[in-house]
């Protein structure tokens, strides 16, 4: 998975799911809703800031070596680095959906 697509994948956010739902009821917001919107988004963003964060430092740490010998990364650092970043992703994915359904760890 390249850098693009976890910056797509990341930049869905909350804000625009809930926008079309209200568009989709033509129901307008109240002002102290449009702020709970906008502070919900906002814990959001820094939630996947963080969550980017994470998984470069644990990527990185894992998968290129300490001494740098090249200027880019050879074969096996990438090949590396896409699997941790597929596993991770992968990973947060299921939490988050057991979470959301309240499920038990299997």
């Amino acid at each position: 998975m390249d850098l693009l697509v976890v910056h797509a994948e990341l930049s869905s956010s909350f804000l625009g799911y809930n926008g079309e739902i209200e568009m989709a009821n033509n129901i307008a917001p109240s002002g102290l809703e449009k702020e709970q919107i906008f502070v919900m988004a906002e814990k959001e963003m820094e939630y996947r800031v963080e969550l980017f964060n994470k998984l470069t430092s644990t990527c990185f740490k894992k998968c290129v070596e300490n001494k740098y010998k090249d200027s880019e990364l050879n074969m096996g650092e990438n090949s590396c680095i896409d699997r941790c970043v597929s596993k991770y992703w992968q990973v947060t994915n299921l939490i988050g959906q057991m979470l959301g359904t309240g499920q038990p760890p299997m």
